[in-house]
């Protein structure tokens, strides 16, 4: 059985983070505050339930449940994509894909690393892919090179096999290589695919060579900037301030990285976004120091928006 139509758009796609309370339960209603917040700033599409979710974090019921929310609060607005599966057998993670499925998401997402053990070969990785797939009916699929529990990057001439299938529509890209970008988009060529590049420092040159657009962490603190650089790319009257703003990527990439997403999450406090900064996964500890780097960066973002005329879409968020 083949796929329904579909695809995916131009655009970026945030990974979504999730708000807690300050007891640790899911903040529904933040949740949906902060949906709209992504859609605001021109969000393409949204990526619920992934690793910036906090998604191992969260039981499966919360899974279902982070995704639907999402889903409901959209309407059809912008296509949700959000991850299904999560470990153990195959013939299990596929019926997990068609419960995420169930909540109304336009494709489910795959992680790499945990369709194959990390000393397993790329054969037994493709094996166990299509069973995966022969196993979903005909729900529309995407790939994310997570990386956890280990990062598996899935080669170009493995994508070739699993996107002739033609059920894999969504790629999330962390190889870090300008010339595999490339390969992976010319193999998906005629197909309905798109490849969303996660890391920064190859934002403008995975945009040039076709990617469909960007997923990653930065929209999480400074989504504006991320929607700009997805529009303006290929300007040429707008070609110094790309060079700018792609430079501003490779200056923050360290800092953007460390206590995530605790620091996303405070960072959108700071710029007055009501959000706890409570984070279920351990990582870093937000210390006095990150607080002010981060200060001190926003106050960056804030200038270039400036410059490049982007109009913060934070007012209405401002607490009273």
């Amino acid at each position: 059985m083949t796929a329904k139509t579909t695809s995916l758009p131009q655009g970026f796609i945030p990974v979504m983070l999730t708000p807690f309370l300050k007891t640790g339960a899911v903040d529904y209603e933040g949740l949906k505050t902060l949906t709209e917040f992504y859609l605001n700033a021109g969000s393409a599409g949204l990526f619920a339930t992934c690793l910036s979710s906090e998604m191992y974090e969260l039981s499966e019921q919360e899974r279902i449940d982070v995704t639907k929310t999402v889903v409901d609060q959209v309407a059809g607005r912008v296509p949700v994509v959000a991850t299904g599966t999560f470990g153990g057998p195959i013939d299990e993670q596929a019926e997990f894909v068609k419960r995420i499925y169930a909540t109304g998401v336009e494709a489910v997402i795959v992680i790499s690393g945990l369709i194959a053990d990390e000393n397993e070969s790329d054969e037994i990785f493709l094996k166990n892919a299509k069973e995966l797939i022969s196993l979903t009916d005909n729900i529309p699929l995407g790939f994310y090179e997570c990386p956890v529990p280990y990062k598996r990057l899935i080669p170009s001439t493995i994508l070739k096999e699993l996107v002739e299938t033609g059920r894999v529509i969504y790629h999330k890209d962390t190889c870090l290589d300008d010339e595999e970008v490339k390969r992976r988009i010319n193999v998906a060529e005629g197909y309905q695919f798109g490849l969303y590049d996660a890391y920064m420092v190859n934002a403008v040159s995975s945009l040039k060579a076709g990617a469909a657009g960007l997923s990653c962490i930065q929209g999480n603190i400074y989504p504006e900037l991320i929607v700009w650089i997805c529009k303006y790319f290929n300007d040429p009257e707008r070609e110094e301030d790309v060079k700018k703003v792609q430079q501003f990527f490779l200056d923050s990439m360290e800092l953007v990285h460390l206590a995530y997403p605790t620091i996303a999450k405070y960072s959108l406090q700071k710029r007055g976004f009501p959000i706890s900064t409570y984070t279920r996964r351990e990582v870093e500890e937000l210390t006095e120091e990150l607080k002010t780097e981060m200060d001190q960066l926003l106050i960056v973002i804030e200038k270039l928006q400036n410059e490049l005329g982007i109009t913060s879409n934070f007012t209405e968020y401002l607490v009273k």
